[in-house]
């Protein structure tokens, strides 16, 4: 009689290997694809940030100018200043009331063709 020594072998077959690499490359497809929704959210909201500062800036300036500059003319002023892909823009209104000015301070660029805005607005008095 002949023996026959039937010896167990312990591991992973070739189907169990495939399946964990596939298991394993849709998990690193979905890690990429949030990595990329994640660098479009930060550079929207670095410009959106940058965007803020420029307005704000702009209308401490304005804040700063006597109540009697042209400046502060009811009007519409248009491409007030250009900084990189920022346009600024502002709006002054009296209201009929010479003691006090409203100011609206606006602030557009475009980002991959599609066009944003941010304004701040505020209210210089005597």
């Amino acid at each position: 009689m002949i023996k026959i020594k039937i010896f167990k072998e312990k591991g992973f077959t070739l189907i169990e290997v495939l399946v964990g690499l596939i298991i394993l490359a849709i998990g690193v497809l979905a890690v990429a694809g949030m990595q990329i929704t994640s660098i479009v959210g930060t550079s929207f909201s670095n410009n959106i940030t940058q965007a803020s500062v420029i307005a704000q800036d702009r209308l401490e300036f304005l804040k700063g100018l006597p109540l009697t500059d042209v400046r502060l003319d009811t009007n519409n002023y248009p491409n007030d200043i250009k900084v990189g892909i920022f346009t600024g823009s502002y709006q002054a209104n009296r209201n009929a009331n010479p003691n006090y000015v409203t100011i609206t301070y606006t602030i557009s660029w475009l980002e991959k063709g599609v066009p944003h805005t941010v304004f701040f607005s505020t209210v210089k008095g005597r």
